[in-house]
């Protein structure tokens, strides 16, 4: 084994989890680590952090307008 070539195996195996629970290749995740200095872990919790919202999306749970317009007027003042 050519240590150039290959990953580690538990690196390789969460690679794998990412790709399976996101629609990020092997070959993006590791581009975005390389280029932008994201880790693994950075990747694993914004992929968990992007699968809770669906999921709370799919739960019905938004926020309401009144939130919303806070944002909104928060960042439109910048």
């Amino acid at each position: 084994m050519d240590s150039n070539d290959t990953l580690p195996e538990d690196l390789d195996r969460r690679i794998d989890a990412l790709t399976a629970r996101s629609n990020l290749t092997r070959g993006q995740i590791l581009e975005d680590a390389l280029a932008h200095g994201r880790s693994l872990a950075w990747h694993e919790k914004w992929v968990a952090g992007v699968q809770e919202g669906l999921e709370q999306a799919d739960r019905g749970e938004f926020a309401s307008d009144e939130e919303i317009a806070a944002v909104l007027n928060k960042y439109s003042q910048a």
